[in-house]
């Protein structure tokens, strides 16, 4: 089943990192089949060059990363170590590709961040069913750093004073606490209190705390 993500955040992309020519075509038919884009790399080394040239945040399309774990030069895990520095596991997971000998580097991959590893030979249909589950995974990333961008924009346009009032309402304080507290008026306080839930796009206390839980603004 073809994979279903958010449209707006457009084309979903496999990247494909093997040495072998042969891999990486039938890797890019096998994904065509399923209606997926891929970009195939002969090396890890290429693949850093391609990073290069990325701006921030990158990606920002759906994507995961298919990769050999042993290549000549650069390996496949000095790869993984390099993404997992840059904090890029989240939006770009990586499914290895191993030969039996590999398996329990694989295993240890996974259990610093990798996604999945797949052996070869390996079946079609779940390869491309991890790949799929990835994608989603990734998509879920991006729409959460999409949403704390958008708090961070939202929270960085709110005056201190809007600010104070903020940290309180979300802790609960009623209006006039929170005038006692910083030595403003009831009415004042209900002002500001407006202007932040106006701001932040919410309409109450709650949505507020749940804004700022699970969006935390970058400060």
């Amino acid at each position: 089943m073809t994979v279903q993500l958010d449209p707006s955040l457009g084309l979903p992309v496999v990247y494909l990192v093997d040495d072998e020519d042969v891999v990486r075509e039938a890797l890019a038919w096998l994904l065509r089949s399923r209606r997926l884009l891929s970009e195939g790399y002969a090396s890890a080394e290429a693949f850093e060059e391609f990073l290069a040239q990325r701006s921030p945040p990158w990606p920002s399309a759906p994507s995961c990363l298919v990769l050999d774990v042993r290549m000549p030069g650069t390996s496949g895990l000095v790869l993984f170590e390099s993404l997992a520095q840059r904090g890029l596991l989240p939006t770009l997971p990586v499914i290895f590709l191993t030969g039996h000998g590999d398996v329990p580097t694989a295993v240890a991959a996974v259990k610093r961040g990798a996604f999945d590893f797949v052996e070869k030979p390996f079946s079609n249909n779940t390869l491309v069913d991890r790949v799929e589950q990835a994608l989603q995974l990734s998509a879920q990333a991006l729409l959460a750093r999409r949403g704390q961008d958008h708090t961070s924009r939202a929270w960085g346009e709110l005056t201190e004073r809007e600010r104070e009032v903020a940290q309180l309402v979300i802790e609960g304080r009623p209006n006039k606490l929170i005038a006692d507290e910083l030595a403003i008026s009831v009415r004042t306080v209900e002002v500001h209190r407006a202007r932040v839930f106006e701001k932040m796009g919410v309409k109450s206390a709650v949505e507020l705390a749940n804004l700022l839980r699970d969006s935390p603004p970058r400060l």
